[in-house]
Protein backbone atom coordinates (compact mmCIF):
# COMPACT_ATOMS: atom_id res chain seq x y z
CA UNK A 1 0.00 0.00 0.00
CA UNK A 2 1.21 3.51 -0.85
CA UNK A 3 1.66 5.77 2.19
CA UNK A 4 -1.26 8.69 2.43
CA UNK A 5 -0.37 11.84 0.58
CA UNK A 6 -0.04 14.31 3.09
CA UNK A 7 -3.05 16.72 3.53
CA UNK A 8 -1.29 19.42 2.38
CA UNK A 9 0.07 17.79 -1.22
CA UNK A 10 -3.45 16.51 -1.93
CA UNK A 11 -3.54 19.14 -5.02
CA UNK A 12 0.02 20.38 -5.08
CA UNK A 13 1.80 22.75 -7.91
CA UNK A 14 5.11 22.70 -8.66
CA UNK A 15 6.44 25.97 -10.28
CA UNK A 16 9.92 24.54 -12.14
CA UNK A 17 7.88 21.01 -12.39
CA UNK A 18 10.48 19.70 -15.17
CA UNK A 19 13.58 20.06 -12.98
CA UNK A 20 15.57 17.04 -11.44
CA UNK A 21 14.84 17.37 -8.09
CA UNK A 22 11.80 18.83 -8.71
CA UNK A 23 9.56 16.36 -11.24
CA UNK A 24 11.00 13.43 -9.48
CA UNK A 25 8.81 14.52 -6.25
CA UNK A 26 5.91 15.20 -8.81
CA UNK A 27 6.11 12.04 -10.16
CA UNK A 28 6.26 10.26 -6.96
CA UNK A 29 2.98 12.00 -5.45
CA UNK A 30 1.41 11.35 -9.08
CA UNK A 31 2.03 7.79 -8.49
CA UNK A 32 0.38 8.20 -4.90
CA UNK A 33 -2.60 9.60 -5.92
CA UNK A 34 -2.06 12.86 -5.64
CA UNK A 35 -3.82 15.31 -8.09
CA UNK A 36 -0.54 17.24 -9.30
CA UNK A 37 -0.07 20.68 -11.82
CA UNK A 38 2.46 22.89 -12.39
CA UNK A 39 4.90 24.66 -14.60
CA UNK A 40 8.17 25.01 -16.52
CA UNK A 41 9.76 27.07 -19.19
CA UNK A 42 10.30 24.78 -21.78
CA UNK A 43 8.53 21.41 -23.32
CA UNK A 44 10.63 18.66 -22.30
CA UNK A 45 10.29 14.72 -22.34
CA UNK A 46 10.05 14.89 -18.66
CA UNK A 47 7.10 17.07 -18.72
CA UNK A 48 5.74 14.58 -20.93
CA UNK A 49 6.71 11.83 -18.27
CA UNK A 50 4.63 13.79 -15.95
CA UNK A 51 1.72 13.98 -17.95
CA UNK A 52 1.38 10.19 -19.00
CA UNK A 53 1.48 9.50 -14.88
CA UNK A 54 -2.18 12.45 -14.98
CA UNK A 55 -0.24 15.61 -13.95
CA UNK A 56 -1.02 19.13 -15.58
CA UNK A 57 2.19 20.60 -16.80
CA UNK A 58 1.73 24.66 -18.20
CA UNK A 59 4.25 25.25 -20.47
CA UNK A 60 6.04 28.83 -18.85
CA UNK A 61 5.05 30.96 -16.34
CA UNK A 62 1.60 32.91 -16.09
CA UNK A 63 -0.48 33.27 -12.83
CA UNK A 64 -3.14 31.89 -14.22
CA UNK A 65 -1.26 28.78 -14.16
CA UNK A 66 -1.65 28.40 -10.52
CA UNK A 67 -5.62 26.63 -9.45
CA UNK A 68 -7.77 28.19 -6.78
CA UNK A 69 -7.73 25.42 -5.15
CA UNK A 70 -3.72 24.40 -5.31
CA UNK A 71 -3.16 22.85 -1.17
CA UNK A 72 0.34 23.84 -2.00
CA UNK A 73 2.95 25.45 -4.07
CA UNK A 74 6.52 23.54 -4.42
CA UNK A 75 9.80 25.62 -5.17
CA UNK A 76 13.22 25.40 -5.32
CA UNK A 77 15.67 27.61 -4.52
CA UNK A 78 16.03 28.54 -7.95
CA UNK A 79 12.94 30.00 -8.37
CA UNK A 80 13.05 33.85 -8.08
CA UNK A 81 11.04 36.23 -5.55
CA UNK A 82 8.83 37.67 -8.55
CA UNK A 83 7.78 34.86 -10.21
CA UNK A 84 3.93 35.35 -10.87
CA UNK A 85 2.75 32.16 -9.68
CA UNK A 86 4.87 32.83 -6.62
CA UNK A 87 2.70 35.84 -6.62
CA UNK A 88 -0.54 34.05 -7.38
CA UNK A 89 -0.22 32.07 -4.65
CA UNK A 90 0.48 34.79 -2.25
CA UNK A 91 -2.50 36.52 -2.70
CA UNK A 92 -4.20 33.23 -2.60
CA UNK A 93 -2.70 32.70 0.71
CA UNK A 94 -1.49 29.19 -0.76
CA UNK A 95 0.97 27.88 1.76
CA UNK A 96 4.85 27.53 -0.44
CA UNK A 97 6.73 24.46 0.55
CA UNK A 98 10.51 24.27 -0.25
CA UNK A 99 11.07 21.22 -2.38
CA UNK A 100 13.31 19.63 0.58
CA UNK A 101 10.42 19.98 2.83
CA UNK A 102 8.21 17.96 0.03
CA UNK A 103 10.50 15.32 -0.13
CA UNK A 104 11.10 14.85 3.87
CA UNK A 105 6.74 14.63 3.84
CA UNK A 106 7.70 11.50 1.40
CA UNK A 107 10.42 9.51 3.31
CA UNK A 108 7.96 9.90 6.66
CA UNK A 109 7.90 6.46 7.92
CA UNK A 110 10.27 4.63 5.79
CA UNK A 111 13.53 3.48 5.96
CA UNK A 112 15.75 6.14 4.28
CA UNK A 113 18.70 6.22 3.13
CA UNK A 114 20.25 9.87 1.85
CA UNK A 115 23.37 10.48 -0.26
CA UNK A 116 25.24 13.49 0.30
CA UNK A 117 28.40 15.11 -0.64
CA UNK A 118 29.90 17.87 -3.37
CA UNK A 119 30.19 15.32 -5.96
CA UNK A 120 28.94 11.67 -7.14
CA UNK A 121 25.03 11.93 -5.45
CA UNK A 122 23.42 10.94 -8.19
CA UNK A 123 25.97 8.24 -9.41
CA UNK A 124 25.86 6.43 -5.72
CA UNK A 125 21.79 7.53 -5.22
CA UNK A 126 21.38 5.22 -8.75
CA UNK A 127 23.10 2.22 -7.94
CA UNK A 128 21.19 1.94 -4.40
CA UNK A 129 18.13 2.08 -6.36
CA UNK A 130 18.92 -0.26 -9.06
CA UNK A 131 20.66 -2.63 -6.81
CA UNK A 132 17.47 -2.88 -4.07
CA UNK A 133 15.30 -2.71 -7.23
CA UNK A 134 17.15 -6.19 -8.44
CA UNK A 135 17.09 -7.54 -5.15
CA UNK A 136 13.13 -7.47 -5.08
CA UNK A 137 13.01 -4.63 -2.37
CA UNK A 138 11.08 -2.46 -4.40
CA UNK A 139 12.28 0.63 -3.24
CA UNK A 140 11.16 4.50 -3.22
CA UNK A 141 14.15 6.85 -5.14
CA UNK A 142 14.43 10.30 -5.86
CA UNK A 143 17.24 10.77 -8.10
CA UNK A 144 18.91 13.96 -9.58
CA UNK A 145 18.97 12.31 -12.98
CA UNK A 146 17.38 9.98 -15.24
CA UNK A 147 18.40 6.28 -14.76
CA UNK A 148 19.51 4.35 -18.28
CA UNK A 149 17.38 1.11 -16.83
CA UNK A 150 14.32 2.30 -15.73
CA UNK A 151 14.07 5.70 -17.45
CA UNK A 152 13.06 7.98 -14.73
CA UNK A 153 14.78 9.85 -12.16
CA UNK A 154 12.19 8.95 -9.38
CA UNK A 155 9.83 6.29 -8.65
CA UNK A 156 7.44 5.36 -5.86
CA UNK A 157 7.74 1.41 -4.85
CA UNK A 158 6.03 -0.84 -2.25
CA UNK A 159 8.68 -1.45 -0.12
CA UNK A 160 9.57 0.38 2.84
CA UNK A 161 12.93 1.75 1.67
CA UNK A 162 13.40 5.21 0.16
CA UNK A 163 16.96 6.14 -1.45
CA UNK A 164 16.87 10.18 -2.02
CA UNK A 165 20.21 12.37 -3.41
CA UNK A 166 20.25 15.00 -0.42
CA UNK A 167 21.14 18.43 -1.73
CA UNK A 168 24.14 20.58 -0.09
CA UNK A 169 23.61 23.46 -2.43
CA UNK A 170 21.04 24.92 -0.52
CA UNK A 171 21.34 23.27 2.90
CA UNK A 172 18.32 21.58 1.88
CA UNK A 173 19.84 18.38 2.83
CA UNK A 174 19.43 19.62 6.78
CA UNK A 175 15.68 18.78 6.31
CA UNK A 176 16.00 14.34 6.36
CA UNK A 177 15.94 12.19 9.28
CA UNK A 178 17.92 9.36 7.55
CA UNK A 179 18.55 5.98 8.82
CA UNK A 180 21.74 5.63 6.68
CA UNK A 181 23.53 8.53 5.82
CA UNK A 182 26.34 8.64 2.95
CA UNK A 183 29.41 11.45 2.58
CA UNK A 184 30.87 10.70 -0.31
CA UNK A 185 33.13 13.85 -0.39
CA UNK A 186 32.87 17.44 1.16
CA UNK A 187 34.46 20.33 -0.72
CA UNK A 188 33.79 24.08 -1.22
CA UNK A 189 31.37 24.84 -3.75
CA UNK A 190 28.33 26.83 -4.27
CA UNK A 191 29.80 29.64 -3.70
CA UNK A 192 26.63 31.83 -3.43
CA UNK A 193 25.66 29.91 -0.20
CA UNK A 194 28.70 29.36 1.27
CA UNK A 195 31.51 31.55 2.28
CA UNK A 196 33.99 29.33 3.97
CA UNK A 197 34.83 25.55 4.37
CA UNK A 198 34.27 26.19 7.53
CA UNK A 199 30.68 27.04 6.44
CA UNK A 200 30.43 23.71 4.33
CA UNK A 201 31.48 21.59 7.86
CA UNK A 202 29.02 23.39 9.88
CA UNK A 203 26.49 22.38 7.17
CA UNK A 204 27.51 18.60 6.50
CA UNK A 205 27.46 18.14 10.65
CA UNK A 206 23.81 19.32 10.82
CA UNK A 207 22.67 17.01 8.05
CA UNK A 208 25.12 13.98 9.91
CA UNK A 209 22.98 15.01 12.76
CA UNK A 210 19.88 14.46 12.14
CA UNK A 211 20.71 10.73 11.25
CA UNK A 212 18.14 8.87 13.93
CA UNK A 213 19.22 7.48 16.90
CA UNK A 214 21.18 4.24 16.15
CA UNK A 215 21.13 5.30 12.62
CA UNK A 216 24.75 4.81 9.89
CA UNK A 217 27.03 7.15 8.79
CA UNK A 218 28.67 5.73 5.62
CA UNK A 219 31.70 8.02 4.90
CA UNK A 220 34.76 8.39 2.62
CA UNK A 221 38.23 7.26 4.09
CA UNK A 222 40.14 9.39 1.35
CA UNK A 223 38.64 12.67 0.60
CA UNK A 224 40.37 15.21 2.75
CA UNK A 225 37.24 17.08 3.58
CA UNK A 226 35.16 13.90 4.73
CA UNK A 227 38.36 12.81 6.80
CA UNK A 228 37.75 16.16 8.65
CA UNK A 229 34.25 15.84 8.48
CA UNK A 230 34.67 12.35 10.72
CA UNK A 231 36.90 13.66 12.78
CA UNK A 232 34.29 16.55 13.76
CA UNK A 233 31.28 13.74 14.49
CA UNK A 234 33.22 11.48 16.59
CA UNK A 235 31.47 12.48 19.93
CA UNK A 236 27.83 11.49 18.39
CA UNK A 237 27.50 8.31 20.43
CA UNK A 238 23.95 7.49 18.39
CA UNK A 239 26.14 7.04 15.16
CA UNK A 240 27.53 4.14 13.78
CA UNK A 241 30.24 5.25 11.68
CA UNK A 242 31.46 3.36 8.47
CA UNK A 243 34.25 4.68 6.53
CA UNK A 244 35.19 3.12 3.10
CA UNK A 245 37.87 4.00 0.80
CA UNK A 246 41.49 2.96 -0.31
CA UNK A 247 43.16 3.86 2.84
CA UNK A 248 44.10 0.78 4.70
CA UNK A 249 42.13 1.96 8.08
CA UNK A 250 38.83 1.82 6.34
CA UNK A 251 35.94 -0.18 7.69
CA UNK A 252 35.30 -0.80 3.76
CA UNK A 253 38.60 -1.10 1.88
CA UNK A 254 38.87 -0.96 -1.81
CA UNK A 255 41.59 -3.63 -2.38
CA UNK A 256 41.78 -3.48 -6.21
CA UNK A 257 40.21 -1.66 -9.01
CA UNK A 258 40.81 -3.19 -12.33
CA UNK A 259 40.00 -1.11 -15.75
CA UNK A 260 37.84 -3.14 -18.53
CA UNK A 261 37.33 -0.84 -20.83
CA UNK A 262 34.22 1.40 -19.89
CA UNK A 263 33.50 -1.03 -16.55
CA UNK A 264 35.73 -1.67 -13.74
CA UNK A 265 36.45 -4.82 -11.63
CA UNK A 266 36.10 -4.08 -8.14
CA UNK A 267 37.55 -6.02 -5.46
CA UNK A 268 36.67 -5.21 -1.27
CA UNK A 269 37.74 -6.40 1.90
CA UNK A 270 34.44 -6.20 4.05
CA UNK A 271 34.59 -7.89 7.41
CA UNK A 272 37.98 -9.96 6.45
CA UNK A 273 36.35 -11.04 3.38
CA UNK A 274 37.38 -10.26 -0.23
CA UNK A 275 34.37 -9.43 -1.98
CA UNK A 276 34.65 -8.95 -6.57
CA UNK A 277 32.07 -6.96 -8.41
CA UNK A 278 31.26 -5.13 -11.58
CA UNK A 279 31.05 -1.57 -12.16
CA UNK A 280 29.75 -0.51 -15.45
CA UNK A 281 31.08 2.47 -15.07
CA UNK A 282 34.97 3.21 -15.68
CA UNK A 283 37.27 5.09 -12.93
CA UNK A 284 38.37 4.56 -9.37
CA UNK A 285 36.06 7.26 -8.42
CA UNK A 286 33.14 5.91 -9.41
CA UNK A 287 34.14 2.25 -7.96
CA UNK A 288 34.41 4.31 -4.54
CA UNK A 289 30.74 5.72 -5.59
CA UNK A 290 29.89 1.67 -5.62
CA UNK A 291 31.91 0.93 -2.55
CA UNK A 292 29.71 3.56 -0.69
CA UNK A 293 26.86 1.90 -1.79
CA UNK A 294 27.73 -1.09 -1.24
CA UNK A 295 28.24 -0.33 2.52
CA UNK A 296 24.76 1.43 3.03
CA UNK A 297 22.79 -1.77 1.79
CA UNK A 298 24.96 -3.38 4.06
CA UNK A 299 23.79 -1.10 7.52
CA UNK A 300 20.34 -1.58 6.12
CA UNK A 301 20.77 -5.23 6.41
CA UNK A 302 21.56 -6.79 3.27
CA UNK A 303 23.67 -9.18 2.61
CA UNK A 304 26.79 -8.53 0.90
CA UNK A 305 27.29 -10.70 -1.72
CA UNK A 306 23.48 -9.91 -2.66
CA UNK A 307 23.91 -6.35 -3.26
CA UNK A 308 27.40 -6.66 -5.14
CA UNK A 309 26.08 -8.97 -7.63
CA UNK A 310 22.81 -6.00 -7.62
CA UNK A 311 25.11 -3.39 -8.81
CA UNK A 312 26.46 -4.89 -11.05
CA UNK A 313 23.01 -4.61 -12.72
CA UNK A 314 23.39 -0.89 -12.87
CA UNK A 315 23.95 0.39 -16.13
CA UNK A 316 24.36 4.02 -15.88
CA UNK A 317 22.43 7.28 -15.18
CA UNK A 318 22.25 9.98 -18.27
CA UNK A 319 25.02 12.47 -18.12
CA UNK A 320 27.51 10.69 -15.62
CA UNK A 321 29.96 9.24 -19.05
CA UNK A 322 27.44 8.06 -20.89
CA UNK A 323 28.06 6.90 -24.12
CA UNK A 324 25.93 8.89 -26.95
CA UNK A 325 27.11 6.89 -29.88
CA UNK A 326 30.02 6.13 -32.06
CA UNK A 327 30.37 7.32 -35.63
CA UNK A 328 33.47 6.64 -37.93
CA UNK A 329 35.51 5.53 -35.26
CA UNK A 330 34.90 8.07 -32.65
CA UNK A 331 33.58 7.62 -29.62
CA UNK A 332 31.17 10.98 -27.87
CA UNK A 333 30.68 10.82 -24.19
CA UNK A 334 28.26 13.23 -22.28
CA UNK A 335 29.45 13.73 -18.59
CA UNK A 336 28.22 16.38 -16.20
CA UNK A 337 31.63 17.34 -14.32
CA UNK A 338 31.52 20.91 -13.73
CA UNK A 339 33.69 21.02 -10.24
CA UNK A 340 37.37 20.67 -10.96
CA UNK A 341 37.54 17.74 -9.08
CA UNK A 342 34.69 16.30 -11.18
CA UNK A 343 36.02 16.81 -14.47
CA UNK A 344 39.40 15.23 -12.77
CA UNK A 345 37.77 12.17 -11.84
CA UNK A 346 36.29 11.61 -15.33
CA UNK A 347 39.10 13.01 -17.27
CA UNK A 348 41.68 10.20 -15.47
CA UNK A 349 38.61 7.60 -15.78
CA UNK A 350 38.38 8.32 -19.54
CA UNK A 351 42.30 8.30 -19.79
CA UNK A 352 42.37 4.64 -18.01
CA UNK A 353 39.39 3.08 -20.07
CA UNK A 354 40.98 3.92 -23.49
CA UNK A 355 45.40 4.36 -23.57
CA UNK A 356 45.65 4.46 -27.20
CA UNK A 357 42.99 6.88 -28.01
CA UNK A 358 43.32 10.25 -27.94
CA UNK A 359 40.91 12.48 -25.86
CA UNK A 360 38.94 15.76 -26.87
CA UNK A 361 36.93 17.84 -24.51
CA UNK A 362 34.21 20.19 -24.77
CA UNK A 363 33.63 21.75 -22.01
CA UNK A 364 31.00 24.58 -21.09
CA UNK A 365 31.48 26.72 -17.33
CA UNK A 366 28.93 26.04 -15.13
CA UNK A 367 27.68 29.41 -12.92
CA UNK A 368 29.66 32.69 -12.88
CA UNK A 369 30.38 32.37 -9.30
CA UNK A 370 31.79 28.86 -9.89
CA UNK A 371 33.73 30.28 -12.59
CA UNK A 372 35.23 33.01 -10.56
CA UNK A 373 35.96 30.78 -7.15
CA UNK A 374 37.67 27.99 -9.31
CA UNK A 375 38.32 28.68 -13.26
CA UNK A 376 41.91 28.21 -12.89
CA UNK A 377 41.48 24.63 -11.15
CA UNK A 378 38.67 24.38 -14.12
CA UNK A 379 41.95 24.95 -16.79
CA UNK A 380 44.39 22.89 -14.95
CA UNK A 381 41.75 19.98 -15.32
CA UNK A 382 41.59 20.58 -18.73
CA UNK A 383 45.52 19.65 -19.40
CA UNK A 384 44.49 16.07 -18.96
CA UNK A 385 42.48 15.91 -22.21
CA UNK A 386 44.72 16.16 -25.53
CA UNK A 387 42.38 19.34 -26.63
CA UNK A 388 39.75 21.26 -25.40
CA UNK A 389 36.65 23.44 -26.52
CA UNK A 390 35.88 25.84 -24.57
CA UNK A 391 32.19 27.69 -24.77
CA UNK A 392 30.84 30.81 -22.67
CA UNK A 393 29.57 30.09 -19.39
CA UNK A 394 26.16 28.91 -18.92
CA UNK A 395 24.31 31.35 -16.42
CA UNK A 396 21.51 29.03 -15.04
CA UNK A 397 19.90 31.06 -12.62
CA UNK A 398 22.46 33.35 -11.93
CA UNK A 399 23.56 36.99 -13.23
CA UNK A 400 27.05 37.82 -15.26
CA UNK A 401 29.83 39.08 -12.89
CA UNK A 402 31.34 41.40 -14.49
CA UNK A 403 35.11 40.89 -15.50
CA UNK A 404 34.17 36.71 -14.95
CA UNK A 405 34.17 34.88 -18.46
CA UNK A 406 35.74 31.74 -19.88
CA UNK A 407 38.59 33.41 -20.72
CA UNK A 408 39.51 32.62 -16.98
CA UNK A 409 39.42 29.21 -17.72
CA UNK A 410 41.12 29.12 -21.32
CA UNK A 411 44.30 31.04 -20.43
CA UNK A 412 44.77 28.42 -16.74
CA UNK A 413 44.51 25.72 -19.22
CA UNK A 414 46.87 26.97 -21.68
CA UNK A 415 49.32 27.89 -19.15
CA UNK A 416 49.39 24.43 -17.68
CA UNK A 417 49.93 23.12 -21.00
CA UNK A 418 46.80 22.38 -22.45
CA UNK A 419 45.85 23.10 -26.46
CA UNK A 420 42.47 24.59 -25.89
CA UNK A 421 40.04 26.81 -28.81
CA UNK A 422 37.81 28.86 -27.53
CA UNK A 423 33.84 28.82 -29.27
CA UNK A 424 31.74 31.29 -28.62
CA UNK A 425 28.86 29.90 -31.17
CA UNK A 426 27.55 26.75 -29.26
CA UNK A 427 26.09 26.16 -32.90
CA UNK A 428 29.52 25.75 -34.62
CA UNK A 429 31.10 23.53 -32.23
CA UNK A 430 29.87 20.16 -34.46
CA UNK A 431 31.92 21.71 -37.14
CA UNK A 432 35.21 22.55 -34.83
CA UNK A 433 35.14 19.06 -33.56
CA UNK A 434 34.81 16.85 -36.52
CA UNK A 435 37.35 18.97 -37.94
CA UNK A 436 39.89 17.71 -34.84
CA UNK A 437 38.84 14.16 -34.26
CA UNK A 438 40.29 11.05 -36.43
CA UNK A 439 39.55 7.52 -35.95
CA UNK A 440 39.62 6.23 -32.60
CA UNK A 441 39.40 9.57 -30.56
CA UNK A 442 37.30 10.04 -27.80
CA UNK A 443 34.77 13.62 -27.61
CA UNK A 444 33.65 14.45 -24.33
CA UNK A 445 31.44 16.93 -23.93
CA UNK A 446 31.18 18.07 -20.22
CA UNK A 447 29.55 20.41 -17.91
CA UNK A 448 26.36 21.23 -16.16
CA UNK A 449 24.29 22.84 -18.89
CA UNK A 450 22.88 22.34 -22.26
CA UNK A 451 26.33 21.41 -23.55
CA UNK A 452 25.19 17.69 -23.18
CA UNK A 453 22.76 18.76 -26.26
CA UNK A 454 25.71 19.13 -28.81
CA UNK A 455 26.56 14.92 -28.44
CA UNK A 456 23.90 14.05 -31.36
CA UNK A 457 25.05 16.43 -33.67
CA UNK A 458 29.04 15.70 -33.27
CA UNK A 459 27.99 12.24 -34.41
CA UNK A 460 26.05 14.01 -37.04
CA UNK A 461 29.51 15.92 -38.37
CA UNK A 462 31.46 12.87 -37.98
CA UNK A 463 31.43 11.30 -41.31
CA UNK A 464 34.66 10.00 -42.74
CA UNK A 465 34.56 12.68 -45.50
CA UNK A 466 34.87 15.38 -42.88
CA UNK A 467 37.63 13.79 -40.79
CA UNK A 468 40.87 14.69 -40.36
CA UNK A 469 43.89 12.96 -41.11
Amino acid sequence: MAPAVPSAMERPHFIGIGGAGMSGIAKILAQRGAKVAGSDAKESATAEALRALGATVHIGHAASHLADDATCVVVSSAIRADNPELARAAELSIPVVHRSDALASLMTGLRSIAVAGTHGKTTTTSMLAVALTELGLDPAYAIGGDLDGPGTNARHGEGDIFVAEADESDRSFQKYDPEVAIVLNVELDHHANYASMDEIYDSFETFVGKVVPGGTLVISADQPGAVELTSRIRDLSTLKVVTYGEAQSADVRVHKVTPRGLTSEVTVLLNGKFLTFMVSVPGRHYACNAVAALAAGVALGIPAHNLASAIGKYTGVKRRLQLKGEAAGVQVIDSYAHHPTEMTADLEAMRGAATDARLLVVFQPHLFSRTQELGTEMGQALALADASVVLDIYPAREDPIPGITSALIIDAARAAGAEVTAVQDKATVPDVVAGMARPGDLVLTMGAGDVTDLGPDILKKLDPARLSN
